[in-house]
């Protein structure tokens, strides 16, 4: 595997970890409702949270991984499949679809959920009475684990597009015919020996030679 591969998952597989870390942190942190305390009968005071930084942080790192993918792959409804037989090819385009699809739904959920936990004596009418809205369970654990998900499907549609770059490569683009470690084998610099017969020579020719 080369070494842009490795250096490439490896970034993003880090980045998709920590979205998932912090929105588990936010999850944790979240504001509950036995934390909202009502001042007035339409007025509620929230406490800080950091469960907005912890949110945001998700959302971002999630984005800067589905950039560094999308930017090292290019874009894969633009070319055109070079061996319609090839299956990497069709891998990496379902793993293209569903990461992008996880990913939106997982960047909304954070962004949503800290968006939410940033309320500072707000009030909210529903059917004639008040309320003091704060985030469902669940918000921030469901955008980490989908973050989480669209992360490792990057990584297939990345691993996956470039085995079939290396395996729809035309005939005739590969290296030299080469020896064992790699050593190029050339050919003898010696002239072909003659495959022809000795020449016998009679007697009395060779006598007159010696003699003239």
């Amino acid at each position: 595997m080369e070494r842009k591969v490795v250096v490439i998952c490896g970034v993003v597989g880090l980045l998709g970890i920590l979205s998932a870390a912090t929105g588990f942190g936010a999850e944790a942190t979240r504001i509950k409702g036995s934390e909202v305390q009502v001042t007035t009968p339409t007025q509620c005071a929230y406490p800080w949270s950091p469960a907005l930084p912890l949110g945001l942080t998700a959302a971002v790192a999630l984005m800067i991984a589905q950039v560094i993918i999308n930017v090292a792959t290019g874009c894969i409804c633009c070319r055109k499949n070079p061996n319609p037989s090839n299956s990497y090819w069709t891998m990496a385009l379902v793993f293209f679809v569903v990461s992008w699809f996880t990913f939106i739904i997982a960047f909304l959920l954070l962004l949503t959920g800290a968006a939410l936990n940033d309320q500072h004596g707000e009030d909210s009418i529903y059917f004639g009475n008040y309320y003091c809205y704060v985030v469902k369970p669940g918000v921030f654990a469901g955008g980490a684990i989908l973050s989480l998900a669209s992360v490792s499907l990057g990584i297939l549609y990345y691993l996956s597009l470039t085995r079939a770059k290396d395996d729809g490569r035309p005939w005739g683009t590969s290296a030299p015919n080469q020896g064992v470690g790699g050593i190029a084998m050339g050919q003898p610099e010696f002239p072909p020996q003659s495959t022809q017969g000795p020449v016998f020579v009679h007697e009395d020719t060779y006598m007159r030679r010696q003699f003239t």
